[in-house]
């Protein structure tokens, strides 16, 4: 199997020197070579039979090498893919809601074998190489129907599933003596181990990381102070892997991420790197993975808002805080930290939410997905009590490029 089957240790015990513990109790997961040794690898592989990455499975596979996927060393087999799917769990009974596994059709999968070393290709270049401990067939209608609660092909996550439906699975240990992501954004890319550096050096005992895949509006700049006010640090952590189509890119997010925290919050207390994840969108299992991976990073808390990781209306609107309420002790050593949606209301003359705001809808500002690309393409700027000027203009500027593209 490709997992540690260490019991997660004590939350309370690891506060102590301030480290939050890598999940899954053991120490993070290493899994990627450099100089001689990664050379020497990737000579070793050349002669090996082939598996292909596709660009999600090229993102896991980095995360698994430098420990954000911990206690993963590899892509699930056949054990740890049906314990995921049906329990939320590894065989070991670690809590992982969503397998990463590695399929290809069976047709290309000619000479790997349980037992043997194959090599792992990404644009046609030798990566690394999987340990193969398992072939297996995977089952997309079951995990279809678990993880994201849902056969409907309308949903992203479950259009990628059917689309890789008839391929098999490849579980077992990965070594890479490549990185498997692109540097898109140096100044914000770190691995999970550099981050816990960072927070040490900083010396935030505790730290709230914040996960998105949408530009930050004053709602999202509402939580994020909230958050800031009970921890040391705040990390914007925003997912930068694949996402559907009618997503606004990570290059457009990342720069409108770096205008808010550069105008509107201290330097010494806030950081901005970047989640190479690819999105499953799906919802409530989803927010624990993310939660899982955060927590791997060194994070002590995370942000929970409205639908986390969801899309259309698959999931109910705080279906993912719920989830966390399921968790057995000791499953997390990272804290949820819920928020209600929240909108400006000129009633109150501020940003607020449910619990906070006594007003009648009417006087909530709230634009849909619609209303905000109407306004984008007339060129005028979304209101300021929706959004920071700097925000608008960028979100103009990428929308115009889109058009006249």
């Amino acid at each position: 199997m490709a997992t540690a089957t260490n019991l997660p240790a004590s939350p309370s015990l690891s506060r102590v020197h301030g480290d939050v513990p890598v999940h899954g109790g053991g120490p993070l997961v290493s899994r990627l070579l450099e100089g001689a040794a990664a050379d020497d690898l990737l000579a070793s592989a050349r002669g090996l039979p082939r598996i292909a990455l596709d660009a999600r499975t090229a993102a896991d596979a980095e995360l698994i090498a430098t420990g954000g996927l911990s206690p993963l060393t590899g892509f699930m087999g056949r054990d740890d893919y049906r314990a995921s799917v049906h329990d939320r769990r590894l065989a070991s009974g670690t809590l992982f809601p969503i397998p990463v596994t590695l399929t290809a059709p069976r047709s290309e999968l000619a000479g790997v074998a349980e037992g043997k070393r194959a090599a792992l290709v990404h644009e046609g270049e030798i990566v690394g190489v999987i340990d193969v401990s398992s072939v297996f067939e995977v089952d997309r209608d079951a995990e279809a129907s678990e993880v994201y609660r849902t056969k409907d092909a309308a949903h992203p996550g479950v259009a990628w599933l059917f689309s890789h439906k008839d391929e098999v699975g490849v579980g077992g240990a990965i070594t890479l003596a490549r990185r498997t992501v692109p540097r898109a954004f140096p100044a914000h890319t770190r691995d999970p181990a550099e981050v816990r550096a960072l927070i040490r050096e900083r010396g935030w005992r505790t730290t709230v990381a914040f996960q998105t895949r949408n530009p930050i509006h004053r709602a999202h700049e509402y939580l994020l102070r909230c958050a800031l006010e009970t921890v040391d640090g705040l990390v914007v952590h925003p997912l930068v892997g694949e996402t559907k189509s009618d997503d606004v890119p990570a290059a457009v997010r990342v720069r409108c991420y770096e205008a808010i925290l550069d105008g509107y919050f201290p330097p010494s207390r806030t950081l901005l790197t970047v989640f190479p994840f690819a999105m499953r969108y799906a919802g409530p299992r989803e927010a624990l993975l993310h939660a899982i991976a955060r927590q791997n990073y060194g994070f002590s808390h995370f942000i929970v808002g409205r639908d986390h990781a969801g899309v259309g209306n698959y999931y109910g609107t705080y279906d993912a805080q719920l989830a966390f309420d399921e968790l057995s002790p000791g499953d997390l050593a990272i804290t949820p930290v819920k928020f209600e949606h929240s909108f400006y209301c000129k009633g109150c003359g501020q940003v607020a939410s449910p619990k906070t705001c006594p007003h009648e809808a009417g006087e909530r500002l709230t634009l849909s997905g619609t209303r905000v690309r109407e306004i984008l393409a007339s060129g005028e700027p979304l209101p300021a009590e929706y959004t920071r000027p700097e925000v608008s203009r960028i979100l103009i500027e990428a929308y115009r490029a889109k058009e006249s593209s």
